[in-house]
């Protein structure tokens, strides 16, 4: 019989609060859910925003008094998922840390609504998130099951380029797969951020798992990308989505271009960022090719499930997980096309083996 069910990848878009972003999420998840999605993936950094073209004020040896407050805005529009700075692993999730004095959850509730309308809709949600914890900034990913609520979240390992600056380092335990069932089919799920699907023994700690969906929302629109993901799911015979923001130039916070920008209004309508979200199969193929210069948010009525905006940037494919055992019959980057006893690969912290189904 087969194993299918329906995903979706959100071309969206951060919005100038964390709560018309979350309303934005849950508009496109019940979108989704009318159109039978049973997963959908946001991009990366969509909770908390992805300050595009923003230096905060750096040079090597230099920093501007100005970087600091832009900083601090975007500190401050980031996530309190409730986490500590460690990474609290299976107490956060499990909600065994101490409570504040007077409140029944942890952090600023961002967790508990991602939970409410998973439930609400039915759709499994994985989302791009920036958390903060301590007066650390974490790129990170989490995955929301409507019946069991929140069952993980991970951490970026190795943020890219000007990122280090304002993001901490994950713990690579985070990068843990979780396992779930949908649409009566057993799925076994993972994350890699960005240009950590560049990171050959990272993707390689995914694979040893078992994943047969891997996710990789991300922050990079440019045409190498679709080759990357192509490679990803032929090499590990395995599912991928990804999503990306699409953003034009005007759409930047204000704490970024600056309230009277000349280039800002010049140069609005650049898109900084054209998107390119797709899914691809575990040979390597296309399923639904990438949406380019095409957002979510462009809806016109946001009210209406059935914009043309958002039935052009939700991109949605029934998929067969048993596909993923079709490919293995030629190539098991973990098993017999592994080399095991002379290639050996370990993480700090995460047992490799697949979890149980």
């Amino acid at each position: 019989m087969p194993r299918k069910i329906t995903v979706a990848v959100a071309q969206a878009s951060t919005q100038s609060s964390l709560s018309t972003t979350l309303d934005a999420l849950h508009r496109v998840t019940r979108h989704a859910a009318a159109r039978g999605v049973h997963l959908i993936l946001f991009p990366e950094a969509y909770l908390g925003g992805y300050p595009r073209t923003c230096d905060f004020g750096t040079a090597v040896g230099f920093r501007q008094p100005h970087g600091r407050d832009q900083f601090l805005e975007y500190f401050n529009s980031a996530v309190d998922l409730g986490d500590t700075p460690a990474g609290a692993g299976d107490d956060w999730v499990d909600r065994k840390l101490p409570l504040p004095r007077g409140k029944d959850y942890r952090g600023d509730g961002t967790r508990e609504t991602l939970e409410r309308i998973s439930r609400e809709t039915g759709v499994f949600i994985a989302c791009g998130v920036i958390e903060r914890a301590g007066g650390s900034l974490y790129c990170s990913a989490v995955y929301v099951d409507p019946r069991d609520g929140m069952l993980g979240k991970r951490r970026k390992v190795m943020p890219t380029a000007s990122e280090r600056l304002i993001w901490a380092q994950g713990s690579p335990s985070t990068l843990k797969a979780i396992t779930t069932e949908l649409n009566g089919v057993k799925l076994t799920i993972g994350a890699a951020i960005c240009w950590e699907s560049f990171m050959p023994m990272l993707r390689q700690s995914l694979y040893a798992q078992g994943v047969n969906i891997y996710l990789a929302p991300t922050a990079d629109s440019r045409d190498t990308w679709l080759p990357l993901v192509r490679t990803i799911a032929g090499e590990g015979r395995t599912f991928v989505l990804t999503a990306n923001q699409c953003v034009r130039r005007r759409e930047l916070p204000g704490w970024i271009t600056g309230a009277s920008s000349r280039e800002a209004a010049e140069n609005g309508d650049e898109y900084i960022s054209r998107g390119g979200s797709c899914i691809i199969g575990p040979l390597g193929e296309v399923l639904r090719e990438p949406i380019w210069e095409v957002c979510t948010d462009d809806a016109a009525n946001p009210d209406d499930l059935n914009d043309p905006a958002l039935e052009a940037a939700v991109s949605i494919s029934e998929i067969d997980l048993d596909d993923c055992e079709r490919g293995k019959l030629d190539l098991d980057v973990t098993g017999h096309y592994s080399r095991n006893d002379a290639f050996k690969l370990s993480v700090e912290g995460l047992d490799l083996n697949p979890p149980p189904l």
